[in-house]
């Protein structure tokens, strides 16, 4: 009858060994799957890391194929420069110059300054002017400078009646307003009233963004000056 007890207590004791070693084993287990995912998840990282950057799918121009295209614009904007001012026509600049959205290709001739031309060594000197800009497929004629400043609404305000035959160009760029350009007469024809010749001044011409066109700035007041009408319109459609 004692032995009874102690047969069941020495069973009892066996399940709590034998759950006992379960639960380590379940540990055990535990920890190295947990360790195997960790190697794993550090694997792939190193893997990703040593594997070299993806390519872009969009295909990107090579050296020459940027320089041929280069070529082909600079070749067109000659062409057109050349429809406009002739042979002798160079391109000074190009790009939303004005910024209004739209491009536009600033073309002069250009003069070699004499000893009786007047004015500093600043600038550029030209005897004709155009600002061309492209709107949608056609290329317009912006702005005129020849013996005059014209746009398409007729002479610019501040323009003398006297006809000038060089001007000394200085182009500027502003962030907030665009392209910039003064003309200052150094050259007039030789019958030209002296009087005349010397009222003539710089004339500061901007994109006006209301009026849509470049116009002569009143530079002591700030605001934009009126054309003067005439029956001559320079804007022609070149293309």
């Amino acid at each position: 009858m004692m032995s009874l007890p102690g047969g069941v207590y020495a069973g009892r004791s066996g399940a709590r060994g034998s759950a006992g070693g379960r639960v380590r084993r379940r540990r055990s287990g535990w920890a190295a799957g947990l360790l195997i995912r960790s190697l794993g998840l550090s694997l792939g990282l190193w893997l990703a890391a040593c594997q070299p950057p993806r390519r872009s799918l969009t295909p990107v121009e090579s050296r020459p194929e940027q320089a041929e295209r280069a070529s082909r614009l600079r070749a067109d904007l000659t062409r057109l420069a050349q429809s406009v001012l002739g042979m002798q026509a160079e391109v000074l600049a190009h790009g939303p110059l004005a910024g209004n959205g739209m491009e536009q290709v600033l073309v002069i001739n250009r003069f070699r300054k004499s000893a009786g031309n007047g004015g500093d060594a600043a600038g550029i000197y030209i005897t004709r002017a155009a600002v061309l800009q492209k709107d949608g497929a056609r290329w317009t004629e912006a702005l005129r400078c020849d013996g005059q400043l014209k746009n398409p609404q007729g002479f610019l305000g501040g323009s003398s009646s006297v006809p000038v035959t060089g001007w000394r160009l200085e182009v500027h760029s502003d962030a907030k307003q665009g392209l910039e350009l003064l003309f200052t007469p150094v050259d007039f024809p030789s019958d030209a009233p002296d009087a005349a010749a010397r009222a003539n001044r710089t004339i500061l011409v901007r994109w006006n963004r209301a009026a849509r066109r470049f116009q002569a700035v009143d530079q002591s007041q700030g605001g934009f000056l009126a054309e003067r009408p005439t029956l001559e319109t320079p804007q022609s459609i070149l293309r």
